[in-house]
């Protein structure tokens, strides 16, 4: 190829892309974009935007809203204005930040974009960390939450505000229920069942003001009933399933003592249980529910529930495997005492014969040797005087 040709063909390619270029960026981007705050969380955001005369008659277009720069959280209207929550405790600074693009849809235009333009959404009032230890108690009637003050001195308001199914606008509620428990302070919020998973809540004093959704904070729902029955060996534990979230969400834990000596924790998906019982032992169990693939909520541990009694167990084989062989050692020691002490009778000796006959003929050859025979002592003898009584005498007395 001449130099000709190369020169004449990257004109060419130069020009191509130049072409699509102007014809991928045609659109002109939002205008005149300011915004407005509807509640203490709800802001709405609007703009204007200049139909081009070059832009093809069946072009429609329409907007994407971005928040916060999260393309995941990317929705597309047809509306030159949007309302959206903006929680600067979620963003972790002073403001949220909007970016809105012109978008072609119809075939003439299709996926033609213009350039963003973004809006900075600054916060009415500081953002300050004005509570701690945020908790919510769930339950059928409502949510219970409660905090630690950071700034005890400075009265402090709570507003919360509730997305619906759909996810309508709804105005933001004061709490009128507040309550004082030691350091901790709280409010009942009145909550429809389909409102309790999608709330937000707004913290205030004259330091500053926080918000953010009630589930990046610590949710809880009281502790289910345990009950306990005995079957033979077995001990049944089962559990009231909570009336709140998805059956098949929750998770049962529970941590238990046998005898004082504790056992492995268990989990189970089920809201019944069986563990081996011991009739002489106490048992101890503390039980709980949390969720692990859905929303993340979980109840604190329950009272101590107690079942049976610590006593000693039967010792009957105990004592005889230790009684009877000290018994049986003591009859062998004093056998063999009295076995020693009288072997001399239980076990005489038996002289040898061959012995005595020796004897006998060694004695036989030898000669008689006379002795003096014993003579006994004559003992002294006193005199015995007999007299003969008269007859006469007798009789009278045997009379």
């Amino acid at each position: 190829m001449t130099f000709t040709g190369e020169f004449f063909a990257i004109l060419s390619c130069t020009a191509m892309i130049m072409l699509l270029h102007c014809n991928a960026d045609p659109l002109p981007p939002p205008t005149d974009l300011s915004y407005e705050w509807l509640d203490p969380f709800t802001v709405n955001v609007s703009w204007l935007w200049q139909r081009p005369s070059n832009l093809p008659k069946d072009c429609e277009i329409m907007y994407d809203f971005e928040p916060n720069a999260k393309p995941d959280n990317r929705k597309r209207i047809e509306s030159r204005n949007v309302s959206w929550i903006c929680l600067t405790g979620v963003t972790g600074s002073q403001s949220c930040t909007f970016t809105i693009y012109t978008v072609g849809i119809k075939e003439s235009c299709l996926d033609w974009k213009s350039t963003s333009e973004n809006i900075t959404i600054k916060s009415p009032k500081p953002q300050a960390k004005v509570v701690e230890d945020f908790k919510c108690v769930l339950d059928p009637m409502g949510m219970n939450c409660s905090w630690i003050p950071v700034y005890p001195a400075y009265n402090l308001t709570l507003s919360y505000k509730t997305y619906g199914v759909t996810e309508a606008v709804t105005n933001s509620k004061d709490c009128h229920q507040y309550y004082s428990s030691g350091r901790r302070n709280g409010c009942y919020l009145e909550l429809s069942d389909e409102q309790l998973f999608k709330t937000y809540i707004l913290v205030d004093n004259d330091i500053g003001r926080s918000t953010f959704e009630a589930l990046n904070t610590s949710i809880v729902i009281p502790s289910p009933q345990l009950n306990i029955t005995q079957d033979k060996y077995l001990l049944n534990l089962s559990w009231e399933t909570p009336k709140v979230g998805d059956l098949d969400c929750w998770i049962y834990v529970f941590n238990y003592t046998e005898c004082n000596k504790p056992m492995k924790s268990q989990k189970t998906t089920t809201n019944t249980y069986s563990i081996p019982y011991d009739e002489n032992c106490l048992y101890e169990i503390q039980s709980r529910v949390e969720t692990k693939i859905c929303l993340p909520i979980r109840s604190d541990l329950s009272e101590v529930v107690t079942y049976g009694t610590n006593r000693p167990r039967d010792g009957t084989l105990t004592v005889v495997a230790i009684v009877i062989p000290i018994i049986l050692c003591v009859c062998v020691i004093l056998s063999c005492y009295c076995f020693r002490k009288h072997s001399n009778i239980l076990c005489p000796i038996i002289p040898d014969p061959s012995a005595i006959f020796k004897e006998m003929m060694m004695n036989g050859n030898k000669d008689h040797k006379t002795g003096s025979l014993y003579t006994p002592v004559p003992e002294p003898v006193e005199p015995c005087k007999i007299t003969i009584a008269a007859e006469t005498s007798v009789l009278q007395q045997n009379s």
